[in-house]
């Protein structure tokens, strides 16, 4: 197949960029594909890396036009028992394998999948900073559904024993889901401004209004019920329905921003500060060209509008409690 060269002619008006955490390295702030693109080896044992690998070669994309993201800890599907997990083994042996998947000497990202709590912090660290500062196979490390305790630990070590920090987490957030990016992780984005690329900003779909009326048969709840068995019988549920509600109350006050109620969830996520970039999923090209509207409803969401919505949600978290000390 003959090469076909991407120039992007960038121009401010078709994305924002925020930086990744306390770096100084940009990423969009729709996470689709484009300027930041990512994987991880476990998806689909691996076929995910070796399909993109193939898609920025045949591309001919520069380099240093855009982030490339992936993650370590699940594997390949092989069952050997140092092929997954964060040994300082699987974390250089595994990268090395994923750059060898996506057909590039090195990536601005790596992320540990999942906390290995098998593994001594230490090493982990160690690992990650070996593959950075030694080995030049990735720029930053990050984490992924991981607590504020296991951050905090791995960044005073690396404080301590002159290593390299992680600088962002992948946890999920959306409407329905607040509690760890609004409240636990508030300490790391004080104290460190750390950064989060966030996923399932439409609650699996939920908040898109899709599943208002049931379950449409090309939806991805129809067509993958072994997967998503749970989240359709929740729907079931007094709290399922008591969440379809809201978004039939949601969609109004998008229609009257000019969007759609996706358009609008978003938005919302984006516009939290602490939020460096939304992953966006798509089963379809036109869900992406679309999803890239809500751009637009951004800056229309006023504190007026913002109170509007909380009303509906009625779930914002409360704040930690805070304790001083009696003199």
């Amino acid at each position: 197949m003959a090469q076909r060269t991407v120039r992007s002619a960038y121009d401010p008006k078709d994305m924002k960029f925020r930086y990744l955490g306390p770096t100084g390295l940009k990423v969009s702030v729709f996470a689709l594909g484009g300027w930041l693109t990512y994987g991880a080896e476990t998806y689909a044992d691996g076929a995910c890396e070796v399909e993109m690998g193939t898609a920025l070669k045949e591309l001919d994309w520069p380099r240093d036009e855009y982030v490339l993201i992936t993650k370590i800890f699940f594997g390949t599907g092989r069952k050997e028992p140092n092929t997954r997990g964060l040994s300082r083994k699987h974390i250089i042996e595994g990268l090395k394998s994923s750059l060898a998947r996506l057909q590039t000497p090195y990536v601005d990202v790596v992320f540990a999948h999942r906390p290995d709590v098998g593994t001594p912090m230490l090493e982990i660290v160690e690992g990650f900073t070996q593959a950075i500062r030694n080995l030049n196979l990735a720029y930053y490390w990050g984490t992924s559904e991981w607590n504020a305790t296991q951050i905090m630990e791995a960044t005073r070590l690396a404080e301590k024993h002159n290593l390299i920090a992680p600088i962002a987490e992948q946890p999920q957030y959306n409407a329905f889901h607040r509690e760890k990016v609004e409240v636990e992780f508030k300490p790391l984005f004080d104290q460190f401004s750390y950064g989060t690329t966030i996923w399932s900003p439409l609650a699996s779909g939920l908040l898109t209004g899709k599943y208002n009326d049931g379950i449409p048969e090309d939806s991805r709840f129809a067509t993958n019920k072994a997967f998503f068995g749970d989240t359709i019988k929740r729907l079931e549920t007094e709290e399922g329905r008591a969440k379809i509600e809201k978004v039939r109350k949601l969609t109004k006050i998008a229609e009257k921003l000019g969007g759609s109620p996706a358009h609008l969830a978003l938005a919302w996520a984006a516009r939290n500060p602490n939020v460096s970039t939304v992953i966006l999923g798509a089963t379809k090209v036109e869900q992406i060209h679309d999803n890239v509207k809500a751009l637009a409803l951004i800056d229309k969401l006023t504190p007026e509008i913002v109170e509007e919505i909380e009303a509906v949600l009625d779930n914002k978290p409360k704040p930690a409690p805070a304790f001083n000390r009696e003199r």
